[in-house]
Formats: C-alpha cells, sequence, structure tokens
C-alpha cells in the first residue's frame, strides 16, 4: 500500500490520466448497464409473466405473412369457454392506440385522459395494483369504472373520496354516467400498457360499438392467462384455425406470444418474431462492452508506459533478494487499488450524471442497494485490475537482473504484438462507434426531414367532443373565420399513427382475383381535409360541396390503386362493405405511420358524422394569438370542457423517440470512448518515447530535424490507425446495414461518412500523439543520452 501510495505522488500526471479514463469507462458501462436492466424488465413485474399471452392474428396478403395485434370482438369469450389450456381471458379497448383522449366530469371539475375497456378478469390477470376495490368485483357491472390514483385525486381530491361517486363521460358522441368501483394505483414506470381509467368491456361490446360482437370486425386485443406447463407450441397448433369454428369463409389463424415480450420483440418476419427494441439493447450492451475494453486497454497501456521506468526498481528488488512471486503481487495490488479508486469515482459521477441520463433516456432510474449491482461491481473492478496490471506482473517480474541493468532487454514478438494489437482494436472499436454514430444521426434527420406527402407544419389538432360532435360544420366554419387560421377540417381517429389504424379488407372492384387479399387503412373525413393537409391529387377531384352528397365517393392513394391493378380508376365503381362507391381521385402516396412501415394502401371515405379529431392549419408567425382565438371560440361551443390541442408535427417526432434517444446516447458514449482512446494512445506514445529516448539523441547529434523525429515517433501509430480502418470499416458497414433494415425507407451509407470517420479519427491521433512526440524530439540529446 505505502508503495503503492508513493508510485502515484511520484507519478501523479499518469495517476491521473488512468483515474479518468478507467473511471469515466466505468461509469459509461455502469449507466448503460443500468439501463439495459430496466428495457429487460419491461412488463415482467406482473406475477403471472410466465402465463400471460397475447392473441396475434396473421393473415397472407399478397404473399406476405403479416401480423395484427386486435383480432376479433368475441374472441376472448370464446378461447376462455372453448380451450381447457385458458384459465381466464380479457378482451382490452386502448383508446390511447387509436389517439384518443376522452372528458371525465365531476361537479364542475373535467379531466381529459385514455384509458382502457376490459372484462372482470383483467385485474387479476395484471398485476396493476388496486388502492381501492377487489380485482375479482371492480368492473363486474355494466356502469362499473376504475380509475387512476392521479385522475381520482384531481376529480375528488383523495383516493377514498372517489368510491360509490357517479362521474360523466363521453365517447363517438354518446354520453355515459358510470359509478366509480376501485382505483389503481400509479403504474410502473417499466409498463407499455398506459392507461387512466378501465371501464366495462361489456359497455364498450353491446352499446358503445356493438359491431365488436361480429366475428368479421377486428379490433380489440387479446390477453389469454394460461395454465402452468402449457405447451405453446402444441397450444398455437392448436388454435391456428380457432375462428373458423365461428366464422367458416375466415382467413385468419390466430397464435400467441409471450405478453412481456412484446415490448422488446415487438418486430416480426413472414409471421415470426424477428427483432425490436432488443437490438437497442444489444446495441448499447455492446457499446458498454466497447467502452469498457477501451478504458481497460487504456490503462493497461498507461500501465506499460509507466512501468517502463520502474526496470531499475525491479531489477534491485530482485537483487535484494524479492521473489517474482512478491514482484507480482506488489503490481497487481497496485492495478487492484487503482481499479477500486477508479470504480469509487465512477459511481460518484454516475450519481451526479443519473438525473440528466434519465432525461435524455426519457426513464426513472435510480442506484439501490442490489447484491447483484453490488457483485457486478466488485467483479468489474478485479478483473479491469488483474487485466491492467498483468503486463508489468507477469512480464517485468520475469525479467533476469543482469538484463535489468544492461538494458539487454529485447523486444518479443508477442510483446510487439500486444502493445500495438491493444491499440490496434482499440481504435477499431471507436472507428465502429463513429460510423455507428453518424449512421444514426443521418437517418433520424432523414426520417425528421423527408417529404411524408402532404405538410406537417403550423397544423394541430384535437379532439371532437361534446357539442362539437352535433355542431361540427358549424364549428369549422367559424374556425375559418378566426384570424390566422389557414384551413380546417376533421378525420377519423387520426392522419398519423402506428399501423393502419381503422383498416378494411371488405372490398372489392372489377378484376379482382378471389386470392387477393388487401388490408386497406381507411378514414372517414369531412370536405377540405385534403385540401387542409396540402395533399397532392393526382387524378380526379377532392370531396366539394359544388357536387351534391359526397357518400357515394371514396379517393384512394397511389399505393391503393397500384395494388388493385386499375389502370383508369376515375369513374371505377368499387363495393364497400356491401355498397356500391365510385373512385373520384387518387393521391400522392403519403405515409400515415412512421418510415419503419411501408406506405399503406388507402381510402378516403365522406363521412363527417365519424370524424372524431380536428386539424387545423394555422399560419406562420401567429400562432400563439391563433391559438388563443380558437380556445375562446371552442370554449364558445363546448362550455366545460378542456381544449387539448398538439402540433401534427410533434406527433410525427413522436414516432421516432428512440431513435432521437440512441442518437443523442451515442453520441455522448461514442465521444466518452475516442477521449479514453486517445488517452491510452497517449500512453503507448509515452511508452515509445520512453524505450526511444537514447536512439532519439544519437539521431540529434547526427544531425536529425525535430520534424523528422516528430515524424519517426508518429509515423507506427498512424499505421496502427490504419490497420484499425481496416477491419473497423467493414464490421460498422455489416452492423450499420442490418440497424437500417429496421426502416421501410432509409439513407445509404456514402462514401462521406468513412472519409470523414478516417480524417477525424487521423487528425486525433496526429494531435494526440504530436504532444509527446514534440516534447522528447526538443529534448537536449545531451540529456538524452545521460539518461541511459
Amino acid at each position: 500500500m505505502l508503495i503503492a501510495y508513493r508510485n502515484i505522488l511520484r507519478h501523479k500526471g499518469s495517476f491521473f490520466i488512468n483515474l479518468v479514463g478507467l473511471s469515466t469507462g466505468l461509469a459509461c458501462t455502469f449507466l448503460i448497464y443500468l439501463w439495459v436492466t430496466d428495457e429487460l424488465k419491461f412488463d415482467r413485474f406482473h406475477k403471472n409473466d410466465n402465463q400471460l399471452y397475447q392473441v396475434i392474428e396473421k393473415n397472407n396478403e399478397n404473399g406476405s405473412l403479416i401480423n395484427h395485434e386486435g383480432p376479433q370482438g368475441p374472441l376472448a369469450e370464446a378461447m376462455q369457454r372453448d380451450l381447457p389450456e385458458v384459465i381466464s381471458a380479457s378482451p382490452v379497448m386502448s383508446l390511447e392506440k387509436h389517439g384518443l383522449k376522452i372528458p371525465i366530469r365531476f361537479e364542475d371539475k373535467v379531466v381529459n385522459t385514455a384509458g382502457i375497456f376490459t372484462n372482470n378478469d383483467f385485474f387479476e390477470m395484471f398485476s396493476f395494483p388496486l388502492i381501492h376495490g377487489k380485482p375479482q368485483n371492480v368492473l363486474t357491472n355494466k356502469e362499473g369504472i376504475v380509475l387512476s390514483e392521479k385522475v381520482a385525486v384531481s376529480l375528488f381530491g383523495a383516493t377514498d373520496k372517489a368510491i360509490g361517486k357517479n362521474i360523466s363521460w363521453e365517447i363517438f358522441g354518446k354520453k355515459q354516467t358510470s359509478k366509480v368501483t376501485g382505483v389503481f394505483a400509479a403504474l410502473p414506470g417499466n409498463n407499455s400498457m398506459n392507461f387512466n381509467f378501465a371501464a366495462s368491456w361489456d359497455l364498450m361490446y353491446y352499446d358503445l360499438f356493438p359491431n365488436f360482437q361480429k366475428w368479421w370486425n377486428t379490433g380489440p386485443d387479446t390477453y389469454l392467462l394460461l395454465k402452468k406447463g402449457t405447451n405453446i407450441t402444441q397450444f398455437n397448433s392448436k388454435i391456428e384455425k380457432f375462428i373458423n369454428k365461428y366464422l367458416s369463409d375466415n382467413e385468419f389463424t390466430i397464435s400467441v406470444r409471450q405478453y412481456s415480450s412484446a415490448y422488446l420483440y415487438g418486430n416480426y418476419e413472414n409471421g415470426i418474431q424477428s427483432g425490436g427494441r432488443i437490438e437497442y439493447v444489444r446495441l448499447f450492451s455492446l457499446v458498454a462492452l466497447f467502452i469498457l475494453v477501451i478504458a481497460c486497454i487504456n490503462f493497461m497501456n498507461l500501465s506499460t508506459a509507466k512501468a517502463s521506468r520502474r526496470l531499475k526498481e525491479v531489477g534491485i528488488k530482485k537483487a535484494i533478494g524479492s521473489t517474482r512471486n512478491a514482484l507480482i503481487l506488489q503490481f497487481l495490488t497496485e492495478a487492484l487499488i487503482m481499479a477500486l479508486l477508479s470504480m469509487v469515482t465512477a459511481i460518484i459521477l454516475v450519481v451526479l450524471v443519473l438525473p440528466y441520463f434519465n432525461d435524455i433516456t426519457g426513464k426513472h432510474l435510480s442506484i439501490h442497494v442490489d447484491p447483484k449491482i453490488i457483485l457486478l461491481a466488485l467483479l468489474t473492478t478485479l478483473i479491469t485490475g488483474i487485466l491492467a496490471g498483468s503486463y508489468p506482473a507477469f512480464y517485468m517480474s520475469a525479467l533476469e537482473v543482469v538484463s535489468v541493468f544492461k538494458r539487454n532487454i529485447k523486444k518479443s514478438v508477442p510483446e510487439l504484438l500486444a502493445r500495438k494489437g491493444l491499440v490496434v482494436f482499440q481504435f477499431m472499436l471507436s472507428l465502429v462507434l463513429i460510423v455507428g454514430v453518424m449512421v444514426i444521426v443521418k437517418q433520424v434527420k432523414y426520417v425528421q426531414s423527408r417529404n411524408i406527402g402532404y405538410d406537417k407544419s403550423n397544423i394541430i389538432h384535437f379532439n371532437k367532443e361534446g357539442n362539437l360532435n352535433e355542431n361540427a360544420e358549424s364549428f369549422i366554419a367559424e374556425l375559418k373565420k378566426v384570424p390566422g387560421v389557414v384551413n380546417a377540417a376533421s378525420v377519423q381517429q387520426n392522419i398519423m399513427q402506428k399501423g393502419n389504424g381503422s383498416s378494411t379488407y371488405g372490398i372489392n372492384w372489377p378484376g379482382k382475383s378471389p386470392d387477393v387479399k388487401i388490408d386497406f387503412a381507411i378514414r372517414s373525413v369531412d370536405y377540405g381535409f385534403i385540401e387542409t393537409l396540402g395533399m397532392q391529387l393526382i387524378k380526379g377531384r377532392t370531396f366539394s360541396k359544388a357536387y351534391g352528397t359526397e357518400s357515394q365517393g371514396l379517393i384512394l392513394n397511389e399505393t391503393a390503386i397500384k395494388l388493385m391493378g386499375l389502370k383508369d380508376p376515375i369513374g371505377t365503381k368499387v363495393n364497400l362493405w356491401g355498397e356500391d362507391k365510385t373512385i373520384i381521385g387518387v393521391l400522392k402516396d403519403f405515409h400515415i405511420s412512421s418510415l419503419h412501415e411501408p406506405i399503406s394502401p388507402l381510402i378516403f371515405k365522406f363521412e363527417p358524422s365519424r370524424t372524431s379529431t380536428f386539424m387545423v392549419k394555422i399560419a406562420p408567425g401567429k400562432e400563439r394569438e391563433t391559438i388563443g382565438s380558437i380556445e375562446g371560440l371552442y370554449k364558445k361551443f363546448n362550455p366545460g370542457f378542456l381544449f387539448e390541442y398538439r402540433f401534427l408535427d410533434e406527433l410525427y417526432q413522436s414516432q421516432y423517440i428512440s431513435e432521437q434517444r440512441v442518437s443523442v446516447i451515442s453520441k455522448y458514449f461514442a465521444a466518452l470512448a475516442i477521449i479514453i482512446s486517445c488517452l491510452g494512445l497517449f500512453g503507448l506514445a509515452t511508452f515509445n518515447a520512453e524505450v526511444r529516448t537514447k536512439e532519439i539523441g544519437i539521431r540529434k547529434v547526427l544531425g536529425a530535424s525535430v520534424s523528422n523525429v516528430m515524424v519517426m515517433l508518429s509515423k507506427d501509430f498512424i499505421v496502427l490507425i490504419i490497420i484499425s480502418m481496416l477491419i473497423g470499416f467493414p464490421l460498422s458497414w455489416i452492423a450499420m446495414n442490418a440497424w437500417l433494415d429496421g426502416f421501410a425507407y432509409r439513407v445509404n451509407i456514402g462514401a462521406e461518412i468513412y472519409i470523414i470517420a478516417a480524417v477525424a479519427i487521423i487528425f486525433l491521433t496526429l494531435v494526440t500523439v504530436s504532444y509527446q512526440s514534440l516534447r522528447t524530439a526538443l529534448m537536449n540529446p545531451v540529456n538524452s543520452l545521460r539518461s541511459e
């Protein structure tokens, strides 16, 4: 311990660099560990996790197996009744998935929020603890409703005061009164099913949307609690054609997936779960490993450089009788002390940085006493210390006394490969991170700036509720008169959401093959919607009052026309849900979901009574005063309701929140990895200058200039960096193309990315090495030779 303390005091500079490099690397690794652990625990807090499954519907559409999460309305009840493996089943209709909020009222208080409709088994299947009420009976009655703790406090001041109270609310233009039968606690942060109330499924099924009773209609999610020991492969084979029992001409098949797997494995390929957020978990796990390895290499290089100054110490100790084992123990102890100090510093850094890290990741991570974390920290410290102290401990302790004092130490091939190989490996990892960050940033910018087929700027949207369901036409007419409002209209659901939203297979057209199966996204709109969003009409016309009733007209997008095989679509008669319609217009393709998904075939039908969302285009530069005027008009038409709006471009950006967070996190970690790598390079440059001091002195005596010496000391490192590029660039190309394959619309990895990465890494190398090279080159040759 005393020797280690003296060495720290003697070599303060290398100690500081070691401490900064290793502690920073360990802190980054620990932060990523917290993030990865939280991701892996998502949705796994339910007590029935191993038995909780979700039904997935599959259908072959034009040769591709497509998965849907929302099967038929009666499915849950039928599966529980007919399948002995099913203990209980719950249908769940989530308003949040459809972008809907409803106003919940008690006296003069109102809360706009989203919730679910489900049955009485829900709170027994899922572990959402109730503060008040019993899980087995809170939704027994059709009039019952369970509120979140937050909503109950907002409306009643305290959770216990909510029980038994009647609240009023409305949905789809229908007013309802419900009795509060329970209150559930705040939902965990690592939960993907977000809701602020749970209302009775029977109310939705029988009163609000009776079409859910039809086996040909789809929509709600279906969750099953299976018996322990159920063989899922056999169960999936058994239920594959289950729907045919109730709908003979059905073409859907069904299977189940573990509920908690959906968060990490939400993507499908040919009907099989193929990935999703798990790719980011793997990515950051690799980043953590990369940074930890880079930090250890940095530590080893600096330990190597420092150890070269201690050859005489080793020689003297061995000369006076010190054994090799004693020297190994000394060097390893010093390295472990350094690693322990770095770990303590890293934990302090994590505590300081964690609030900012939570802001970036959108999580609520915290450090708590956990045996696993303590064991991991100690194990990491031990491994790091042993790795870092391995060179001086095992190599230098093996040197012969005579060789040390005569400086007759031959450089072995393994030794050279170890030193240079570490630098190559270190910068190869750094290059992979640099290229990865640039590709991620480029893709995020692409999705943010891509022309999605309509103008999403300066458009606000808000729900159609209360009196506006009856007075929508008058409200829109008044909206258009508001100064600063360019246009206004309404649409069913929202034009932008995950998946197709409302969709249908129920359309037939001339020449359609019986084998063709196409899922069309479908939206009800009113006059002016296409104009409000600035969509491009390429054939025909839009809906207009000039043509009288438009209920028989349809407007389709390019993709729909292409899949239908229509050469001259305008005026073509088609049949939608048993009614004859006419195609009156064709729109240029636009995106209704994220760029992860291809453009879907889409149908617009004129049906203002079924729209649910207002879209208002505002003149740029007048947003604040215009929105204030809109709010005043809203309250005039809808007294007592809250005016809650959102900009459409914000909704678009929210689809890529994961990519944006990955981009930001990657930038920070890549920058830290490069800094740590440069510290390691500085260590190797120091070592190289140390061992070549005599050579440099002789060269200067013989006439070598400062620039000659600098080139001599720097060229070897440039060669190592070039080798790093030859390895790192192909690896980064493979890795980033795999990531980009998750987007239906993506950027290409151009040569400019690799050129920038190469120039950046060479520049950083030269800057890092030049300081030590210049310092050595300027040394007086007399001092250089005397040092020998």
